[in-house]
Order: C-alpha cells, then structure tokens, then sequence
C-alpha cells in the first residue's frame, strides 16, 4: 500500500469496521461509491483504502467509474475523494490521484480547513515526490503558500492556525510570520527537499537558514544535514546531524520519550553517514549503542550486519545479525496487518551479500534472487550485488544483465552515482571477454 496512505490516515486496525465494508470489495462501482460518500473518521477511512486495494482490477474499475466525478464536491465527499486519491497512487494513476486529491483541496480550501489543507495538499505533494515528478512538486508548494479563500480573498495560508479557544481556523496576512505555523514549515521543508532533488543546493540551503534564523526547530537543522548528504558532502552532514543530537540531548522542552525517539532516529540516520566516510568504527559503535537499547529491532539488525559485511569484518556475527533481523520482520509482518507479504528485499540482500562475502556463492545467489523480486527494495546495489555473485558461479551473461537492468534502478544522490561508474566499468569489462 502506498506509503503516504499512513500519512493521511494514520492507521488504525479495525476489524470489525472493515468486516462491515464487504461492500467495497465487491459489487458494483455504483455500490461502492454510495459506501464510500457514508464514510467519515480516519479508521473507517484507513479499512476503506485497504479492501479497495485488496482487489487491484476492481480498484481499478472503482477509480475509473468515479473520475467524472472528481470535479464535483456535491457527488464525492472530502473523504471519499481522499481514499479514491490514494487508492489511485498506488495503481500508479497520477492522473486521476490529482484530479481527486483537488477534489479534496477544493472542499479543504472552503472548510478552512488547516488538517485538511495539510491532509489534502500534502497528499499530492507526496504523491507527485515519490514519483520524482520535482516540477510538479514545487509548483503545487508555491501554489500552497497562497490560495484564495471562500470568500474569493486571496491569503497567506501559511501563517493560519486554529484558535485554541474557539477552534476555529483563523487566517493571517504579511508580517504575521510565525515559524511554529503548522504548514508554512511544511510547505517550505518541502520545498527544500524539490531544489535539492533538482540540484539547487545552494536555493535549499537558503530556505532552511531563512527559517532557522526565524526561530526553526530542530527538523529544519536536520533537514540541513540531509541536504549536506544529498549534495555528497557528508562531513558537514555529520557535523549537522551531530549537533542536531546534542541539541535534542539539551531540549527540555520535549517530552523525555520523544526526545529520546528522535535523538535515536539521528543517530541511525548518522550511522549511515559514517559509512559514507568510511568511518566504520564510528558507525558500528553507533548501531550497538542502539541495539543494546532495542535488540530486537530488525533494522539495527540488518544495519549492523551488512556494514560489517560490507567490509569483511566479524562475518560469523554479521550473518547471525541479520538473520535475526530476518526473523524478526517475518513475526512482525503475522501480526502487522498493514505489512506487506514479501520478505525484506534489503534484508534479504545483506543475507545475500554476507553469504558471498563467506564465498558460499549458490546460496548467496538464491537470497539476492530473491531480494530482486521485491519491487519496494529494488535498487542498483542489490542489482550489483547480484551481478557479483553471478560472475563467481560464472554466468556472465546473467551477471550483465542483472548489471544492466541494475541500471534502471538507481537512486539520486552521489553514492548512487559513484556506484554507477563502478556497474559500468563492470560491464565493459565483462562484456569484452
């Protein structure tokens, strides 16, 4: 199920609800549309989202039968057009996504609504992200930083919140800039991250000082961090990200359990990093601090393992590690009903990539056949690790090919494409052989 789905509704389990929704799983478009306008409230909506997508041809069907309608608030409730925009994200259907989520955005916009704005706008956004559609992205925030009300006046929607006291959604104008709004931060992080994926480092960094200088939290410091790395210049990110947890170590302000949720988050993320520099040390000492505060964690798990892995270091204890972290995902995935059926592509990897490293090739070849297979983890490292195995079982033919279709895989940022030169030196010279 697509990810943004969770950042829209949130979910729930709901058996009971979604024992009542046989309906949507069945029986004609008409039927299913007249359930879906009934709907209110983000469990119900959530079990909605997921008997739709249970059956994709009839989801089909459904998103095809209610497209006329998209253009009429008076046919589609908000929360029918929001679960039709999501259920169109995941079949991959951006353009019926958009003409929902618009949907959603109109009625959000004469509500003034600041939630739904924020639900319904940033739904769209995340859909448009996720498919690299930057342009597109970036011409829908600034389409957010100003709209026109009901009242047909044009206002700054990024400096609303909603009255405390009366609850009402009250809207400001000019100098009344706070960066503690709820969606001015929102829409220019996003921009941040678009300039970034579009190479305009140096645009993204002056959104993120404009706000830090405002008042901006942590989040806008670690966004700063992850541009750093975006751009490939890990010291200053894990200078960023190192400070970043100094400061939530320092912050008072938040409650203890969070702090210390967020402060594990940078940490991992930071990790990460330190392998970028080859600081494997650092990394390794990170991913046990955190294991010794959650064992059982199938990330940490994995993490820990492919690093040493990655560089032949204790293999014994690296191949226990993800098994375990193996293990560990296929009990979540019996009790997560949102859990998606397939084994762990990346996990399946780091088994993969361990077992070659330990040079039992055919074994390594069964689990990162297997790591392809899942379309969430497909990228050129798995691709790569693949094509690897293959040349030592000698079926280069095999290996190109898994090289090259590796190729179609690739993600964005600098180790992506230090990784490509490295896959098409591998190609050519296997290729001349």
């Amino acid at each position: 199920m697509a990810r943004n789905a969770f950042v829209c509704f949130g979910f729930v389990g709901s058996a009971l609800f979604l024992a009542n929704l046989t309906a949507l799983a069945g029986g004609n478009a008409s039927g299913q549309l007249k359930k879906l306008n009934q709907i209110t409230g983000t469990d119900p909506s959530q079990n909605a989202l997921k008997a739709i997508l249970d059956d994709k041809s009839q989801a089909k069907s459904l998103v095809a039968a209610a497209l006329p309608m998209a253009k009429d608030s008076q046919k589609l409730s908000y929360q029918a057009s929001l679960i039709l925009a999501l259920a169109a994200a995941d079949l991959k259907d951006l353009p019926a996504s958009e003409a929902f989520f618009r949907n959603c955005i109109q009625q959000a916009t004469k509500l003034q609504s600041v939630d739904k704005l924020l639900q319904s706008f940033g739904g769209l956004i995340d859909v448009y992200y996720e498919n690299k559609k930057y342009d597109e992205t970036a011409r829908l925030c600034q389409e957010l930083i100003k709209l026109k009300t009901d009242d047909g006046k044009e206002r700054i929607v990024l400096f609303a919140y909603t009255n405390k006291r009366t609850k009402e959604t009250e809207f400001y104008e000019g100098d009344n800039f706070n960066t503690t709004e709820p969606l001015q931060p929102f829409v220019y992080r996003q921009l941040a991250q678009v300039f970034a994926k579009q190479g305009k480092y140096k645009e993204a960094h002056e959104i993120l000082n404009n706000l830090i200088k405002q008042g901006g939290n942590w989040k806008d410091r670690q966004l700063k961090g992850w541009l750093y790395r975006e751009a490939g210049d890990y010291d200053d990110a894990a200078k960023t990200y190192e400070d970043v947890i100094e400061r939530l170590k320092n912050d008072r302000q938040i409650d203890k359990e969070e702090r210390t949720r967020d402060i594990e988050r940078n940490q991992y993320i930071l990790s990460n990093i330190y392998v970028d520099l080859n600081q494997v040390d650092k990394a390794s000492e990170m991913l046990q601090e955190l294991l010794k505060a959650h064992p059982d964690d199938p990330g940490f798990n994995n993490d820990l393992g492919y690093i040493w892995a990655d560089h032949d270091r204790n293999l014994d204890e690296a191949e226990k590690l993800i098994r375990k972290a193996l293990e560990l995902d296929r009990k979540r995935r019996k009790t997560d009903p949102t859990a998606e059926p397939e084994e762990n592509g990346a996990y399946l990897d780091s088994l993969g990539w361990v077992l070659y490293k330990k040079k039992d090739y055919k074994e390594a070849k069964k689990y990162l056949m297997q790591a392809v297979d899942d379309k969430a983890a497909q990228h050129l490292e798995i691709y790569d690790h693949l094509g690897d195995v293959l040349i030592q079982l000698g079926e280069r033919n095999a290996a190109l090919k898994a090289w090259r279709e590796g190729l179609e895989h690739m993600g964005e940022g600098k180790r992506d494409q230090d990784r490509k030169r490295l896959v098409e030196e591998k190609i050519k010279k296997h290729a001349s052989q």
